[in-house]
């Protein structure tokens, strides 16, 4: 049946406004997460590119917090709020230009119900959140140039801003060079063409122009972040089928298990010879998702992955199954107001918008932890949800010691502290320590240290005899007997204070002096 496109319109915009408020709510109520407070260092100390990760999420938190200007957690993630509002918008308009506006409809509905691009990409500022925008502008504009039968000026165009697009998102993420390869699959396999166009390997060079400060700062660096992320991937011997079944499971979940169903019911339709959008669309869309999807998850049989590795491989799978979806309701529903809103549009939008909801009040209010409660060294342990609460109160009690050590000479005026690994450095550092010019150092390993490991060299040395703190939290706790004892004449007895949550010890917190640094400091 036919649909009013002004109805449509309406409902995107409400989709837009409501999903964007829900996210900015949570945005400013839950405090940042591990990967956050990690990356807010980039914004401190900009650099042509990071040790984990390129500049851009950097650079975005930079933009969106005038430069840290304003530092609350609200507009450290503005910019992923902003984001998902347009990828919504880009979203609707590449699934009306490759079917009809319901199938774009139906795209921002399933982009916004799912859990990896809406929230995990859409709240919490990872790298994932920029990868995504210049993700959504390379399949627009790549759209608009491979599959069209002309080559014209037009198409030309297109091509070279999709060529930027994708140097973009390789500046957000190393995940951005997938769009190249399946740009590259889709000329060698279904139009080649496009290989005596000049057009493509300007469009080649610009993305590849665009990463040129990832290579130059890997190259100053002996390319210590393309080796960091090789070992991670790099094949083990034994075959670990329980990592490549927490892998698809991850993947069912982070994007949904109402959206996997229609994304695995539109491409068994596809191949079954159910050809509901024309055939250039959907290879460009397949090859813009699969080579990334096959690569990690055939990874996770070797090696643990993280789900979220795979979720820009499910993007433009949003749009083949909205366009299934398109195809497939008109006939089964005789009003124009089930039609814009489906049952199985439906069941998405209320899990998603349940679990954001449920995941605020347990992060937040939730008066008994989901950790080990066993004793005061491990109290808290392996409960997700302190990793976004808490911290202020660790600030606020660590200061008052320190405020007081200082008061009465227990400590000099500016002892450094230090800890173990860059998470919790990174939490200590944005929650009090980086504001009250206490400077935070990581002991060990650049690959327990990872940005600090530069840090370190900035603020320090920390200078021999020089008496420090080392703050531990008991869901993270180190010993410090055995990680510095050999570093330091005398590690006296800790104060420790209470964490709590709605009246209830989610955590401990323990303050230790450590007197006499011996001056070698460790790698």
């Amino acid at each position: 049946m036919p649909v009013h496109s002004k109805n449509i319109h309406t409902i995107l915009l409400w989709i837009i406004v409501l999903s964007g408020l829900l996210r900015a709510i949570a945005a400013g109520l839950l405090e940042l997460s591990v990967d956050e407070v990690y990356y807010w260092l980039y914004a401190v100390y900009p650099d042509w590119s990071h040790f984990d990760h390129p500049s851009m999420v950097g650079w975005v938190i930079q933009l969106f917090s005038l430069n840290l200007l304003l530092e609350s957690e609200f507009f450290i993630r503005l910019g992923s709020v902003v984001f998902a509002a347009i990828n919504t918008w880009i979203i609707f308009k590449i699934g009306t230009k490759i079917k009809n506006p319901l199938t774009g409809l139906y795209a921002a509905f399933l982009y916004n119900t799912s859990i990896y691009a809406s929230v995990l990409a859409g709240v919490f500022i990872i790298p994932d959140s920029p990868l995504l925008l210049f993700w959504f502008l390379g399949i627009w504009f790549l759209i608009n140039s491979l599959t069209t039968k002309q080559i014209n000026k037009t198409n030309r165009l297109n091509m070279i801003a999709a060529g930027v697009a994708i140097g973009l998102a390789g500046l957000s993420k190393y995940h951005g060079a997938f769009i190249g390869i399946g740009v590259l699959l889709y000329v060698l396999i279904y139009d080649r063409r496009w290989l005596k166009e000049p057009t493509l390997w300007i469009a080649g060079f610009l993305a590849i122009l665009m990463i040129t400060p990832i290579i130059y700062w890997n190259y100053q660096h002996d390319f210590i972040s393309f080796g960091f992320h090789t070992n991670r991937i790099a094949p083990a011997l034994s075959l670990r089928l329980d990592y490549f079944f927490t892998e698809v499971g991850g993947q069912f979940a982070y994007n949904n298990p109402f959206n996997y169903v229609i994304i695995v019911s539109a491409l068994v339709a596809w191949f079954r010879g159910k050809k509901y959008i024309k055939s250039p669309y959907f290879r460009l869309l397949l090859l813009n998702g699969l080579p990334l999807w096959l690569v990690f998850t055939s990874f996770s049989l070797f090696r643990s992955t993280l789900p979220h590795w795979t979720g820009p491989a499910f993007i433009p799978m949003i749009l083949i199954g909205a366009a299934w979806l398109s195809d497939a309701l008109p006939g089964k529903y005789g009003n124009e107001k089930k039609l814009l809103f489906p049952p199985r549009i439906k069941a998405p939008v209320y899990l998603i918008a349940s679990l954001l909801i449920l995941a605020i009040y347990v992060i937040n209010y939730l008066p008994t932890g989901l950790g080990t409660k066993k004793d005061l060294y491990t109290w808290g342990e392996n409960d997700f949800t302190q990793d976004m609460y808490g911290w202020n109160q660790v600030g606020e009690q660590f200061l008052k010691i320190y405020s007081e050590d200082t008061a009465h000479n227990i400590m000099p005026p500016g002892a450094p502290l230090i800890t173990f690994r860059y998470f919790p450095a990174a939490h200590f550092d944005y929650y009090f320590a980086y504001h009250a010019n206490i400077p935070v150092f990581v002991f060990g390993s650049v690959e327990r240290s990872h940005e600090y490991y530069w840090i370190n060299k900035m603020r320090g040395p920390i200078k021999k005899g020089q008496d420090v703190y080392y703050l531990a939290v008991s869901n993270w706790y180190k010993d410090p007997e055995k990680e510095f004892g050999m570093l330091f004449d005398k590690i006296e007895v800790p104060d420790i204070f209470e964490i709590k949550r709605s009246g209830a010890v989610m955590r401990y917190g323990l303050v230790y002096r450590m007197r006499g640094f011996k001056g070698d400091f460790p790698e």
